[in-house]
């Protein structure tokens, strides 16, 4: 009997090295504001958490600041950033694997949807995935619990035998494992992207792997 029918992908750090085209946002946009940024390295705690979410506790922004600022990096990433990106090691060999395995692919990630779309076709792996959930431009769906409801939705009206206990998470950062966690998931954290393993194994990950190929490994000796 098959313990994983669905395999859920965080986007950033998970399936996409996005560093380059997400600093290269922010530090546009804080150049609005006239705020140097001398350690480019410094900005990649942005990556994973909600973009408003990290102005305003990085930089002490109010929320119409943090709002207006989203905008700013949003005038950079939708047309330079969103190509500034490359997949992780490994993954796209991985997504082959559990796509021939008969695993349904799905993506749950804090970026706005209609920008992860258009990575994952990009980067020619949309092709994987059978639903590609992401948040809201508006800011009122990017919490990850609140787009895993979302996808869980869009999952149910798909196949009338969609159980989130036939799901598991993969992702990066605590919030992805908070996320499952929420729903009483199992999830895999993976210590490739932007979160280290003691992060990963505090949030409470059901395992904590290392690379592309060890997700295979564990995906398919769990189907």
């Amino acid at each position: 009997m098959r313990k994983y029918d669905y395999v859920i992908f965080d986007l950033d750090g998970t399936i996409t090295e996005p560093a380059e085209g997400i600093t290269n946002a922010i530090i546009y946009a804080l150049k609005k504001y006239n705020i140097q940024v001398d350690d480019r390295s410094s900005l990649f705690k942005f990556i994973g958490p909600p973009l408003r979410d990290s102005f305003k506790e990085f930089y002490g922004f109010s929320q119409e600041r943090a709002e207006e600022a989203v905008s700013f990096y949003r005038e950079y990433y939708k047309d330079r950033g969103l190509i500034e990106n490359e997949l992780m090691p490994g993954i796209k060999h991985c997504l082959e694997l559990l796509n021939k395995a008969g695993c349904k692919l799905c993506v749950a990630t804090s970026k706005p949807e209609e920008y992860a779309i258009k990575i994952l076709d990009n980067l020619q792996v949309l092709n994987f995935f059978d639903t590609v959930a992401g948040a809201s431009l508006d800011g009122s769906r990017d919490k990850k619990e609140l787009v895993m409801k979302y996808l869980f939705e869009r999952l149910k009206e798909k196949y009338e035998g969609f159980c989130v206990d036939k799901a598991v998470m993969v992702g990066d950062r605590h919030f992805d494992i908070y996320g499952a966690n929420y729903f009483k998931m199992e999830s895999i954290g993976v210590t490739f992207g932007y979160g280290s393993k003691d992060e990963l194994t505090e949030a409470g990950a059901t395992v904590v792997l290392d690379s592309s190929q060890d997700i295979e490994k564990y995906i398919l000796q769990n189907i």
